[in-house]
């Protein structure tokens, strides 16, 4: 019980925190649009960057667990092909439902491996999320164009996927960690430090922006597969994911890193190529909340089993 207080408490107390803020109107809408921005496009991907970068055999023993997270996504992302299918989702919420099964909180993933796996696992969650996320913007921006009712071309479908992948602040914040942790491997002391100011920023800001963005008006409405997609994305994918990580032999540490991974809730980002690609946001909303919320448990599980 207090390994789950220890690491789990302070990132939903967080999370609670910025729900409250905004119920008792201490935070409007702007101010978590700002900072969602400045986290977003700044802080937390210069934290990457500074997390990785540092770490000059930050890339040692990560290839078990790059391939077992995108054996297991890819698994997933099938699966809820089917599900769409057996569970009568719209065309309209098909695109929404799928990343919901397989996306992840990047936020949340980064609070909770710093509190229980400290600076080494961050940066092991650091190599997986720069080679991971280019994989889901395909499969999320393919399933999307699919269900959109839009008549779009090949060469329209390559530039909104390689556009999601170029403009993406993680993306790039990860990969410069690498280039840089491979060719450098330290920084300054000046500039270390100015980095670990920023750090401590970001994280707080990132899980307050998460809890002023939780919304209960549109669960009810979307329960009954919201609930699906929270089963996919907590439930089968660290089943899935578990497997490959002991099909390939993960090390202790891509293990630990893996199954936390799979336990994420998913990624308030579904919302923002939803919105962009002709799908149905307030199911996305209610997904995000479902998942959210239930994460609890499926974090817990694994630090409890793992």
């Amino acid at each position: 019980m207090m390994l789950i207080l220890n690491n789990l408490f302070p990132v939903f107390a967080l999370i609670g925190l910025g729900a409250g803020l905004k119920h008792l109107h201490l935070a409007d809408e702007s101010f978590f649009k700002a900072s969602d921005r400045l986290v977003y496009f700044i802080f937390f991907p210069v934290m990457l960057f500074w997390k990785i970068g540092a770490s000059p055999a930050v890339d040692d023993g990560a290839t078990d667990l790059i391939l077992a997270a995108i054996c297991a996504v890819a698994t997933v992302y099938l699966i809820s092909a089917v599900c769409i299918k057996l569970f009568a989702v719209r065309a309209y919420a098909a695109g929404s439902f799928s990343q919901s099964c397989y996306r992840f909180n990047t936020y949340v993933g980064m609070a909770v491996i710093l509190n229980t796996l400290g600076e080494t696992g961050v940066s092991r969650f650091g190599v997986l999320i720069g080679f991971i996320i280019p994989i889901i913007n395909v499969l999320a921006v393919s399933t999307l164009i699919w269900f959109s009712g839009r008549t779009i071309d090949n060469r329209q479908r390559l530039w909104i996927t390689l556009r999601s992948l170029i403009s993406n602040p993680l993306i790039i914040g990860c990969l410069a960690g690498m280039a840089y942790a491979r060719f450098i491997g330290w920084f300054p002391v000046f500039i270390d430090n100015t980095f670990r100011l920023g750090a401590i920023v970001a994280l707080p800001l990132a899980l307050l922006s998460i809890g002023g963005a939780l919304t209960l008006k549109n669960l009810k409405s979307h329960m009954g597969h919201s609930l699906l997609g929270a089963a996919a994305k907590l439930l089968i994918l660290p089943l899935v994911g578990c497997f490959f990580l002991r099909l390939l032999g993960a090390s202790t540490l891509s293990f630990q890193v893996g199954m936390l991974f799979f336990a994420l809730p998913t990624s308030p980002a579904i919302i923002v190529l939803s919105s962009q690609l002709n799908s149905d946001t307030e199911f996305a909303s209610a997904a995000i909340v479902a998942s959210t919320l239930l994460s609890f448990f499926s974090m817990s599980t694994v630090l409890l089993t793992f």
